[in-house]
């Protein structure tokens, strides 16, 4: 799958499965939906469709040991949570298992976001998914 940057982005690093991690040239429905904090300067994911996107924090993301840095992502929604909580399901790329849960509650503000901490117990390509108010992407996460 080819993928098309955003304008006036730079790929950071070429992630995962069809992925990408992004810096600069942020798209505007991105900024709005994480409440315009200002995070333009951050690494970023964007799900298919794009109807979300994720602010890498702890970039680049590690995986399964308590030493490494902590993997906060904020999750952003172009499409309203209207009281909806996230529902993310992951699972390596091309593996069935094991499968990882999170439920996170419409609680925090500005914007339409869901702040996380999403640790995986294992190095390599994850799948994401994510559901909020019948709304459906996917996106994958590189992990080191």
């Amino acid at each position: 799958m080819v993928v098309t940057p955003p304008p006036g982005s730079t790929i950071a690093a070429p992630g995962c499965g069809a992925t990408p991690v992004y810096r600069g040239g942020v798209p505007a429905w991105l900024i709005t939906a994480g409440g315009a904090l200002g995070l333009t300067d951050l690494p970023y994911v964007i799900a298919r469709p794009p109807l979300a996107g994720g602010y890498v924090f702890g970039f680049p993301l590690r995986a399964g040991h308590p030493d490494n840095p902590t993997n906060k992502i904020l999750w952003a929604m172009a499409l309203p949570r209207n009281g909806s909580k996230l529902v993310i399901n992951a699972h390596p790329l091309g593996a069935s298992s094991p499968v990882l849960t999170e439920a996170l509650p419409d609680n925090s503000r500005p914007g339409e976001i869901y702040p996380d901490i999403f640790d995986v117990p294992s190095a390599g390509c994850w799948q994401v998914a994510l559901d909020w108010t019948g709304h459906h992407v996917v996106l994958e996460l590189d992990y080191a």
